[in-house]
């Protein structure tokens, strides 16, 4: 017995108004509009305002923080990156060098940044992965 999966594309488009508070799902048949009762537009005023729930390696809280918590993990500069935030995996961009390195434990309680990737060869596409590294 054979089994037949047919998929088929039914947008469903969504306008907001925020004139008029409106909100309308148009299924091309059968549009549904929605008043509401207050504005619609976003009442945080800063990044600090929005809350979300932790995912992979964001621990949870605000925007911002999740932006610091970011920033913190990723490095584009030429000089090492330094200081109390590194933590492992974490991955530094040597723009002196071209050169992608990770930020790992070589022995227990020793850190330190190794290349995972650098762009060598006559062209500015050519990269050498060094799988070797780990």
């Amino acid at each position: 017995m054979a089994i037949t999966v047919t998929i088929t594309e039914n947008p469903i488009y969504v306008t907001v108004n925020e004139t008029d508070n409106t909100v309308t799902l148009n299924q091309s048949d059968n549009p549904i509009t929605i008043t509401t009762t207050s504005d619609l537009t976003l009442q945080a005023g800063s990044a600090g305002d929005i809350v979300y729930t932790q995912t992979g390696t964001l621990p949870g809280g605000n925007v911002q923080e999740a932006l610091a918590d970011l920033a913190d993990q990723f490095f584009r500069q030429s000089s090492t990156p330094s200081g109390d935030n590194l933590a492992e995996g974490d991955l530094w961009y040597n723009t002196a060098t071209d050169e992608l390195l990770v930020y790992r434990e070589v022995s227990t309680g020793s850190f330190e940044f190794h290349v995972i990737a650098s762009a060598g060869g006559s062209s500015p596409t050519a990269f050498t992965l060094d799988g070797g590294s780990f």
